[in-house]
């Protein structure tokens, strides 16, 4: 009753606190530790013994390395070698020399000071991604980078996990002997991939969502139960099971099983960390403490900004990327834990450095902060790039905007032969443009000037695929007035944007998702078994009414209630048109 009761007040106050920190912006991850540290021993001691909870809660991170193991497709791998396998070596090597320097001189023997050196310089992966993924700046440079760098230290944490026992005082025993755990770990990737697909395919005749997520948890819990069998961590063989199911068929359907157990046990490992935190440190050396996060961070983020301005690479991207990932990271709760385990690091010290991490992570999201006012005073000091100098021989057809859509047109005309002058805003675009030998200009098409100097008064056909509206309605709009012969074939962003554009008498346009959407309802009719030339009609219709739609609500676009009403007539009206469609292809089948 009483592991009931402490259950769920965990569930509570992370339901009750958790939000509100992801809401702030400072991440899930703080949100569980500050949960843990609320309600354990050091806070208001609803928890008294956390290290019974931590057993369970280690679960999380054991379905985390085997997430981990089936993102590694070999293929996937391969392509990601570079970062992976050069800058994420030289990260976490670099990092590790420099702190394991830095414990040695504080005291630690060699052998703690490098294994304490390599685990403080892993970093968050369970607070970067999110938290990039949040910003939207995973498909950034730095983005990538630091997805790649914490694939490589994910990885590292098997081998680590594994070596810790060697470091240690402890004499091995006949069956945690390194030799025993490794021919374990020989015969389970020789005959595990050929087992688990036998029983995943025998689970899948069931067809029980509920079976198929008991068996992929037993395949978890039973290779990690056989790794720590055979003298190695439970991690490991989380890793391995993820590893050998990477290219199975079954390998989404096993990531949605997973995930819901993954995310509420990672969430209960960090609130146990939390209560294991020990505050009365940070209450009688409160300086010793903040001192040594402080130099963490200070050393992380110097050392990986160093190594990345060797490696090469623009100073604000290398700035950006070393203040992501200068926090310590999940697995150094565990690792110290082990290090603590086989004797190479003694009470005091372990808890010292895990108090440290904790605080370091706790510090990420102020870090971001201090980057993006970086950038922005970086950005605002920077000279302004002036308009590139626009071509001497004009072209039939300018293409302002050189974007997903714009290139696609690009590329169709520069087939066929057809000359263009392509035009483009983001200066960043047009810089990778150039680089696959394309010729792009830098400015923006919404100033007449540039007009003028793109010589669009001699131009045929302009084509509008700029991704700004407003930005595409005012170079419309200059077009339309100054170069009234100009035909203009424009790409609407939503409905909204269609009908901008038709008020300014502009008829060739097109919302750029419409063509894909009802292509997908095509094959979706398809794929319900209506016959494909009904389809298609069906489409047509669907189509035809859409635009006449559009046409009809372009005089009360600004009129919410009568668009409302126009939209719940026209959803009626669509509905009796396609039955009408149905019905007659019906009578046509049983005329032929």
């Amino acid at each position: 009753m009483q592991s009931l009761t402490t259950f769920a007040a965990l569930l509570l106050a992370s339901v009750l606190f958790v939000p509100l920190f992801k809401r702030a912006g400072l991440g899930t991850v703080l949100g569980y530790l500050a949960v843990g540290m609320l309600i354990g021993p050091s806070g208001i001691k609803l928890v008294r013994d956390p290290d019974n909870l931590m057993h369970t809660a280690e679960l999380g991170v054991i379905m985390l390395l085997f997430v981990i193991g089936l993102e590694l497709k070999p293929s996937r791998l391969w392509a990601l070698r570079r970062s992976v396998f050069g800058l994420g070596a030289v990260q976490l090597f670099g990092v590790a020399v420099a702190l394991a320097g830095a414990c040695r001189y504080f005291g630690l023997s060699w052998s703690a000071a490098a294994v304490v050196g390599i685990i403080l310089a892993l970093s968050s992966t369970a607070f970067v991604l999110p938290t990039l993924a949040e910003r939207r700046e995973l498909s950034t440079r730095h983005g990538r980078e630091a997805f790649a760098i914490l694939l490589f230290q994910d990885l590292s944490v098997i081998p680590l996990l594994a070596l810790i026992p060697l470091f240690g005082t402890g004499k091995p025993t006949a069956l945690t002997h390194p030799a025993v755990g490794l021919g374990l770990l020989v015969a389970v990737a020789v005959i595990g991939r050929p087992l688990l697909d036998a029983l995943f395919r025998h689970v899948a005749r069931v067809n029980s969502r509920e079976m198929f997520t008991a068996a992929a948890l037993v395949t978890v819990l039973g290779l990690a139960l056989l790794m720590q069998a055979g003298g190695l961590s439970m991690s490991l063989g989380a890793f391995v099971a993820g590893v050998l199911l990477a290219d199975s068929e079954f390998r989404h359907e096993l990531e949605a099983s997973i995930a819901p157990f993954q995310g509420l046990l990672l969430g209960l490992f960090f609130m146990a960390v939390g209560m294991a935190t020990n505050l009365e440190l940070l209450v009688k050396q409160p300086l010793q403490i903040i001192g040594l996060t402080a130099g963490l961070i200070t050393v992380k983020f110097i050392v990986l900004y160093v190594l990345r301005r060797l490696v090469g690479g623009p100073a604000q991207e290398a700035r950006q990327l070393s203040l992501v990932l200068a926090q310590g990271g999940e697995f150094a709760f565990v690792l110290f834990d082990a290090a603590q385990s086989f004797r190479v690091l003694g009470e005091v010290q372990a808890d010292r450095l895990t108090l440290v991490v904790a605080l370091s992570m706790a510090v990420s999201p102020l870090l971001l902060l201090l980057g993006d006012r970086l950038t922005r005073i970086a950005r605002d000091k920077a000279p302004v790039r002036a308009f590139d100098e626009m071509p001497d021989e004009s072209s039939e057809v300018v293409v302002a905007g050189f974007g997903r859509v714009g290139q696609v047109v690009g590329r169709l005309l520069l087939a066929r032969g057809v000359s263009f002058t392509a035009l483009d805003a983001d200066a960043g675009q047009v810089d990778t443009m150039r680089r696959f030998g394309l010729k792009v200009f830098y400015g923006d098409a919404a100033h007449l000037d540039l007009l003028y100097a793109a010589q669009v008064d001699k131009a045929k056909v302009l084509v509008l695929a700029i991704d700004d509206v407003e930005a595409s309605l005012r170079t419309a709009e200059l077009v339309r007035r100054h170069f009234p012969h100009v035909q203009i074939v424009a790409r609407a962003r939503n409905r909204f944007h269609a009908g901008r554009l038709m008020d300014l008498g502009i008829e060739r346009q097109i919302r750029e998702t419409l063509p894909a959407s009802l292509e997908m309802a095509r094959w979706t009719l398809e794929c319900l078994h209506e016959p494909p030339a009904l389809a298609e009609q069906l489409v047509a219709r669907f189509a035809k009414h859409d635009s006449e739609v559009l046409a009809r609500q372009q005089a009360i676009s600004h009129d919410e209630g009568k668009l409302i009403q126009s939209s719940l007539e026209a959803r009626e009206e669509l509905a009796q048109v396609l039955e009408e469609a149905r019905l007659a292809f019906t009578r046509k089948g049983r005329g032929a």
